[in-house]
């Protein structure tokens, strides 16, 4: 129930964020004990797949097939506080909301994901959507890449780029360039392709960016390292770039944008926050380094792992496990080891299932070399992960089979 607009008071558990973390944490503890007191902090009518835009970018899947409402996932018997964090108090166990409200708490577990920073790139915002610029990282985006892919001609230039780390999903720009390559392919379209990255590989973990070199090039794309994309002039149809050596510009037909990321406003100006803004916690146990009655999961948080759906996967059950042992339960959770996986959509119909704990650590949940891409995988991302999603994850239920287990060295 919706109880914003007037003072909440106080509950045993508030959740901030009712995103792909704090969806799952509340619904465990409410099958654990239904009579739990939690209440989940969330302003967004609707709830989205993320990671199912990638492939309504590659025309694959539906935008409105990975978006449902809030109403249809907050568990039952939880309290939806429709409304916003402003301000953390952890001090005094407590947080403002953006309607002026005072909430209490016990515990407070935060997930609230990440913001992307459209403004920090020069005259992007004002061109989304069109004269050619797009981005799979938007709901009503996503259908336009697919759109501009199915356009290109003979000679177009299509550039992707990507900033930063730490975003989510990691490799979902280079996703866009696979995806729109073999589009262009497949419609016997020979392009310009350029992917622009502000880091110098294509991957973080060595043993999948080699593999990745591989495939980037048998498109005949080019791969760009140190390049930071600073300014849009989306009439004009060029991108500009910072590198070491001064700036760039290059012209464009197709432009697919990923935004630099960080953590939300309101988290990195509390005292929840570490130097560079992300909630510090334990990254192992996830609880605050600092106060013991605050949990934090998902992207918002300064763990070393991916920023994935399936890292989360992994850590809900974590947080679920100290929570219902601060409430006296007599449970056991194995510490969250860095697990994160990223199904790398090399192609319609190919996959390459890219799994790793903390320190790059190859992984694999199948008796198979993870390093390559196959057309067995892509089932799983296409149905498998969606209906998991929907019907496993967001309703609390974790499952622990197969167990990835480490790669021999030579794969690593």
């Amino acid at each position: 129930m919706s109880v914003a607009g007037r003072k909440t008071g106080k509950h045993r558990i508030v959740i901030v964020g009712g995103g792909t973390a704090g969806i799952p944490v509340a619904a465990a503890l409410l099958r654990a004990d239904s009579g739990t007191d939690v209440a989940i902090v969330e302003p967004s009518e609707h709830h989205d797949y993320q990671p199912g835009w990638t492939l309504v970018g590659g025309g694959d899947m539906r935008a409105r097939d990975t978006r449902g409402q809030t109403a249809q996932v907050i568990p039952k018997g939880a309290t939806w506080i429709k409304d916003a964090a402003s301000g953390f108090d952890p001090a005094h166990n407590r947080l403002e909301l953006a309607s002026g409200t005072t909430l209490e708490y016990d515990y407070l577990v935060v997930a609230m994901g990440l913001q992307l920073d459209w403004e920090a790139i020069n005259g992007l915002a004002d061109t989304l959507g069109q004269n050619g610029v797009t981005s799979n990282y938007r709901y009503d985006l996503a259908p336009y890449t697919h759109q501009l892919a199915q356009g290109l001609g003979h000679g177009a230039r299509a550039v992707f780029t990507q900033p930063a780390m730490p975003i989510k999903c990691a490799g979902a720009p280079q996703k866009a360039l696979y995806l729109t390559a073999d589009t262009l392919r497949r419609r016997h379209v020979d392009a310009d392709l350029a992917f622009y990255n502000q880091g110098g590989a294509m991957f973080g973990v060595p043993a999948y960016a080699r593999e990745l070199d591989k495939i980037i090039a048998g498109y005949g794309a080019t791969p760009y390292f140190g390049h930071d994309l600073i300014a849009v002039d989306g009439p004009g149809q060029q991108a500009t770039f910072k590198t070491a050596n001064g700036p760039v510009t290059t012209d464009f037909d197709m432009l697919h944008v990923v935004p630099p990321q960080s953590a939300p406003d309101v988290l990195k100006h509390s005292p929840l926050a570490g130097p560079g803004g992300w909630m510090t916690v334990d990254k192992h146990q996830l609880v605050h380094t600092r106060y013991d009655n605050v949990f934090g999961l998902g992207d918002c948080t300064d763990t070393p792992n991916a920023k994935t759906m399936a890292a989360v996967r992994r850590q809900f059950p974590v947080v679920v496990g100290a929570l219902r042992r601060a409430l006296g339960a007599a449970v056991e959770t194995e510490p969250y080891d860095g697990y994160g996986a990223c199904p790398l959509t090399v192609a319609h119909g190919k996959v390459l299932l890219a799994e790793f704990r903390y320190d790059g650590e190859v992984v694999s949940s199948f008796p198979l070399d993870p390093t390559q891409p196959r057309p067995i995988h892509w089932p799983l991302k296409k149905h498998v992960f969606p209906w998991l999603y929907w019907q496993v994850m967001l309703k609390g239920r974790h499952w622990s089979a197969p167990r990835p287990k480490p790669r021999p060295a030579s794969t690593a």
